[in-house]
């Protein structure tokens, strides 16, 4: 099994953890060697794949990303962040400043380091 982009990496991922949810005992050997062949597909994945592509440098890069890895819309980041989805459509777009609520929900609904944001913003 080979992972060549982020959509085969997220089934990948939930694949794994539907089969690990069914806990250990109840895994049958197939599926066993199904969790482990897809685990080395994932471990490549993370450390050739993902570590040669530049990493977000402004913060509606990181948001935007953050969006995809958990596989959210826009419109639910905004209902997590507590504001309006044209707000945070015009933010993320770069036609209005981040202010100090959306940069706070970042850092408290995201776990983005506040001092990475500071550097950032």
């Amino acid at each position: 099994m080979k992972i060549t982009d982020n959509k085969q990496y997220k089934e990948a991922l939930h694949r794994v953890y539907s089969l690990m949810n069914k806990g250990e005992n109840s895994l049958t050997d197939a599926e066993a060697q199904e969790i482990e062949m897809i685990s080395k597909a994932i471990e490549y994945y993370e450390d050739y794949i993902l570590k040669l592509m530049p990493m977000p440098v402004t913060i509606n890069a990181i948001v935007q990303q953050k969006a995809e890895e958990m596989d959210i819309s826009q419109k639910q980041l905004a209902e997590l962040f507590g504001m309006t989805p044209p707000k945070l459509s015009q933010i993320l777009n770069g036609k209005r400043q981040p202010d100090v609520s959306f940069l706070k929900a970042v850092h408290q609904k995201l776990g983005i380091d506040g001092n990475f944001i500071l550097e950032l913003a």
